[in-house]
């Protein structure tokens, strides 16, 4: 198992060498720049801007001057924050972290119970009914499921506050701070839970399915054991078993933002950010994000691979 990490970790740097090509090259192609888009800056301004951040080198030079930035952890300077771009996605990126993570968490958790019941009451009225909200869920777009449950608990109800990630004017403390974080995330996360429930209570579901027809669990429930342990134990430990790759997986999401949520409830996060510099062509923060999302692309699968070997032996045994 050592040998095999050492291997996979050998083969990212290829990789994400690979990727820096891509990304560098394939943004160089966009015609204009941070500077172009500019109509303030007079043409005199304009080349001692771009003498400045070197945009007069070839484009073969500058892919190598960013390399060796990123070598060096500089991941580039935003021209529409005056920031470098780590210091920019540091002050953003977080703020989609928990959101995601509290999503992810939910979403994984009600996916696998629904899966599981669903595939126990196969063809049931309860796995009907289930079906067709999860097939609901997946066909809603998340601006439209966005609108709508602001209009229900934030307009309506009165319930939530309706976006931002703080009161307007607030000056909370410790977990005064906390608790008016908390309520502006609500709605947040119950859009990406209702949106990312729908495909994965299917995926729970048919793993289950397959599972519950192995000779293994004939036998244990020969041998008396009860149901909940039979389903719980024997089960869905197996069941869980592909998912490992798929749970690996959701760790460049975790980064990465959700750019129509946050932009339906004003959330500052990440991808937003990620939007915005798109409009105002700001790509120094575009390719330092997207190298940056690469980075954790590449770590998740060798994370997956790990944790696939950890929890099916003959996996280890094969590597």
């Amino acid at each position: 198992m050592k040998g095999y990490v050492i291997k996979r970790l050998l083969y990212m740097i290829p990789t994400l060498f690979g990727a820096s090509i891509l990304i560098f090259f394939l943004y160089s192609l966009v015609p204009g720049n941070f500077i172009d888009a500019d109509q303030n800056l007079t043409a005199e301004r304009k080349a001692e801007l771009y003498e400045l951040h070197g945009y007069n080198e070839p484009v073969v030079i500058r892919y190598f001057i960013w390399l060796k930035n990123l070598l060096q952890g500089d991941l580039g300077y935003s021209l529409q924050f005056q920031l470098p771009v780590g210091e920019v996605i540091g002050n953003y990126i977080w703020s989609s972290f928990i959101v995601a993570l509290a999503s992810l968490i939910l979403t994984w958790l009600i996916a696998i119970l629904v899966g599981i019941v669903s595939a126990i009451r196969q063809y049931s009225i309860w796995d009907t009914f289930i079906t067709i909200i999860v097939f609901a869920a997946m066909a809603t777009p998340s601006f439209f499921l966005g609108l709508v449950i602001i209009k229900i608990f934030a307009v309506d109800l009165g319930w939530l506050p309706a976006g931002g990630m703080i009161s307007t004017g607030s000056n909370f403390t410790g977990w005064a701070y906390v608790k008016d974080v908390a309520e502006h995330m609500i709605l947040p996360v119950l859009v990406l839970t209702m949106l990312g429930i729908g495909g994965l209570t299917r995926y729970f579901r048919t793993n289950m399915l397959e599972v519950i027809k192995q000779d293994f669990m004939r036998t244990a429930r020969a041998k008396g054991l009860k149901e909940r342990v039979v389903i719980f134990k024997h089960g869905l430990r197996n069941a869980l078993l592909p998912a490992i790759t798929l749970f690996s997986f959701e760790l460049p999401a975790l980064f990465g933002g959700a750019i129509i949520t946050e932009q339906i409830f004003n959330w500052p996060g990440i991808g937003a950010i990620y939007m915005q510099a798109f409009s105002v062509r700001d790509y120094p923060l575009l390719m330092g994000f997207t190298m940056f999302i690469a980075l954790l692309t590449v770590l998740s699968n060798l994370l997956a691979d790990i944790l696939y070997g950890i929890a099916d032996p003959r996996v280890r045994v094969r590597k």
